[in-house]
């Protein structure tokens, strides 16, 4: 099935939208790197969006990124990331991708990457989720467990922590994320993290505004995804 939507002309919007944020925060748009969400999309949208210069592709499920770093070896500076929740029996399934995992929120997740990736002489990158929001719904540690975590993970061999990402709370009105950006900046912060990976689609200059250097952007760039195969 040919693809309609422009993946290029809106790719160039979403940079024009990080342009403009970072502007009116007074910081360079160079500091915010584009992670295009791309699960649910087929291997072509990909390309495309390879061809319009993005390099950074986010999966969430283990198999469909295993699957898609496969087909795409030929793309040989593409750079995975995973951003859904990992079950430890599924690391297996990521590493031929050597994607860093943007998801760890336990000690027992984060001690599974790390055996896999010593008895592999890998280092895999890190980040820890958090659920500032408090939502029963959705994955990430409480903020107070994360001096705990990070202390933990920072212990690990083969595994290096990056930062922090969070999922906020979807508001309608956008600019009531900020107090949740913020606060995972702030625990940034205080346990002496730089990355923060947090905004998508409809909240990202809110994003921007609390300090984000990822955002993690699927329908602004492929459009709404395609209906899921039963």
């Amino acid at each position: 099935m040919a693809m309609t939507h422009d993946i290029a002309d809106a790719m160039d919007s979403v940079r024009e939208r990080v342009r403009r944020a970072c502007d009116r925060a007074g910081r360079d748009a160079a500091s915010v790197q584009l992670i295009a969400v791309s699960k649910g999309h087929p291997e072509a949208a990909i390309r495309a969006a390879y061809e319009a210069g993005m390099r950074v592709f986010g999966e969430n499920y283990a198999q469909e990124l295993a699957s898609k770093a496969s087909a795409l070896r030929d793309l040989t500076d593409l750079r995975w990331r995973f951003i859904g929740h990992l079950q430890r029996n599924k690391i297996k399934l990521i590493e031929g991708a050597r994607a860093t995992v943007d998801t760890v929120d336990s000690v027992r997740l984060a001690q599974a990457i790390s055996v896999r990736a010593t008895e592999r002489a890998m280092d895999v990158e890190v980040l820890i989720q958090v659920n500032v929001g408090g939502e029963a719904q959705k994955s990430g540690c409480a903020p107070d467990e994360v001096p705990q975590l990070v202390e933990a993970v920072r212990a690990l061999p083969g595994v290096t922590l990056r930062g922090l990402m969070t999922v906020a709370p979807h508001l309608e009105d956008a600019e009531a994320t900020r107090p949740f950006f913020a606060a995972l900046r702030t625990l940034a912060d205080a346990n002496g993290l730089s990355g923060l990976s947090m905004g998508m689609t409809h909240d990202l200059e809110q994003a921007v505004a609390e300090g984000a250097t990822m955002l993690r952007i699927g329908t602004a760039i492929f459009g709404p995804r395609p209906p899921a195969k039963r």
